[in-house]
């Protein structure tokens, strides 16, 4: 069985992008292709307790097991060793992605302080949206009472996006709360956005 939002991409998501991107051909409207998430140990690296208690947390945030990453290169300024363990990393796609996506944005996200959205800057060079999440307690799967160390994650929304635009406006489809110069989240003008704001994370 296809995830909520998989069907929501292919019956609605995809005929309103047609239009808004104004290309021709289906198979051209962007898509999200997979997920990145790192959680980098730091100083816990050499800590096996530490480093259990962080494969654990993240496969309960990603519904699967994190592969443990390791340092390519030794830099003495950072006290990093060369094949020591830097941090844990999943990669998702299919189903699992687009239930990822479905709890971070409707969740996790508005259980930010004082959150503003997100940055249009993360969008690379290669057309993915990249951002960092300072704790990973906001996902409710994570039992706050049981957590060690509160810790951060970054993510990446790789897409197959050929500009800019068609990335953010694929990430609006999806609801991605991000922000911009003149207004607050994308619909939203910035005169109302303190109202806004309020409503939508409480």
């Amino acid at each position: 069985m296809n995830a909520r939002l998989k069907n929501v991409y292919d019956k609605e998501i995809v005929g309103r992008l047609l239009n808004k991107l104004a290309v021709k051909n289906k198979h051209e409207v962007p898509k999200i292709e997979k997920i990145i998430i790192n959680m980098g140990l730091g100083e816990d690296a050499a800590d096996g307790k530490k480093l259990k208690a962080c494969v654990d947390d993240m496969s309960l945030i990603t519904g699967q097991k994190p592969i443990v990453t390791k340092f390519k290169k030794s830099i003495s300024n950072f006290k990093t060793r060369k094949g020591s363990n830097a941090g844990v990393k999943v990669t998702l796609r299919s189903n699992k992605m687009y239930e990822f996506i479905d709890r971070l944005v409707n969740i996790a996200l508005p259980r930010i302080k004082d959150f503003r959205g997100l940055a249009t800057k993360g969008i690379d060079k290669s057309n993915n949206f990249s951002f960092g999440v300072k704790e990973h307690i906001i996902f409710p799967e994570v039992n706050f009472d049981k957590v060690d160390k509160i810790r951060g994650l970054d993510i990446t929304i790789v897409t197959s996006s050929k500009n800019t635009n068609g990335t953010l406006e694929l990430l609006k489809e999806f609801n991605f709360p991000m922000k911009s110069k003149n207004w607050g989240y994308y619909g939203e003008n910035k005169r109302n956005t303190k109202k806004f704001k309020k409503n939508k994370i409480s």
